[in-house]
């Protein structure tokens, strides 16, 4: 299938994307902020400059989106053009995020994943059980947590 715009015009569609302020993002903080928890954001001392570092808590929240992350979820999609470029660049995102991951574990940092399918779309959750799931991970000793849509 031929793209419907230039490859210029794409490119700087596809620079466009934003990795950091995503709505997603902005969502779970207002979340957060509204249920009293404070975070610092990106911080740049720790690998990979995680979401959402929240220091009392000893935690750390990854927002993933679930194009850019390879979630098995409806979200995701491999496009049908450029299948293996697409295939290799989201497999190299996928191990950058298991070893950010585990450094942060041998770092002693707790970790929620919150994936974009639980924001958005058929299986998102309520923004009120959202905002319970975040506050009962954040308060409880649980090491790792997930966050995905129904």
């Amino acid at each position: 299938m031929v793209d419907v715009v230039s490859s210029e015009t794409r490119s700087r569609m596809m620079s466009g994307i934003r990795g950091r302020n995503t709505r997603p993002e902005l969502v779970v903080r207002r979340i957060l902020h509204a249920s009293g928890f404070r975070f610092r954001l990106h911080v740049p001392d720790l690998p990979g400059k995680p979401d959402l570092v929240l220091r009392r808590w000893n935690a750390i929240i990854h927002i993933h989106g679930c194009f850019w992350h390879g979630h098995d979820c409806a979200l995701f999609r491999l496009p049908a053009t450029r299948t293996e470029f697409w295939r290799e660049k989201i497999e190299r995102n996928r191990s950058r995020d298991a070893t950010v991951a585990e450094e942060l574990e041998r770092l002693g940092w707790r970790q929620l994943h919150v994936w974009e399918c639980a924001l958005k779309g058929p299986a998102r959750v309520s923004t009120e059980r959202l905002s319970a799931r975040l506050a009962s991970w954040l308060t409880s000793d649980s090491p790792k947590g997930e966050i995905r849509g129904h």
